[in-house]
């Protein structure tokens, strides 16, 4: 997950990366990172031009579907306004 958000940071996406769905285009980035049969995920926002936030890190437990459960979209959703909140406070 480091090297993904330091290719973030670095203007790449690393291979590892997805848009995550429900957040219109690529602004919202999630990283799938398996280990020892778990799987850990980590969203991020690139919506600013000079900051990443780091939005959500998570073990997906579900065993049923690859989506994304709703009460960490939820989660994300809040959490995307707030850092948009926060970006926008640091402009002024």
């Amino acid at each position: 997950m480091g090297r993904a958000l330091y290719a973030a940071q670095c203007g790449e996406e690393y291979p590892s990366v997805k848009a995550l769905k429900g957040f219109g285009g690529r602004a919202v980035l999630e990283i799938v990172a398996p280990d020892e049969g778990d799987t850990y995920r980590a969203v991020y926002t690139i919506r600013f031009h000079d900051a990443i936030y780091v939005l959500h890190a998570f073990q997906k437990k579900s065993k049923k579907g690859i989506s994304t459960p709703q009460k960490e979209i939820e989660l994300i959703k809040q959490r995307l306004a707030a850092a948009e909140q926060d970006y926008t406070e640091r402009q002024n």
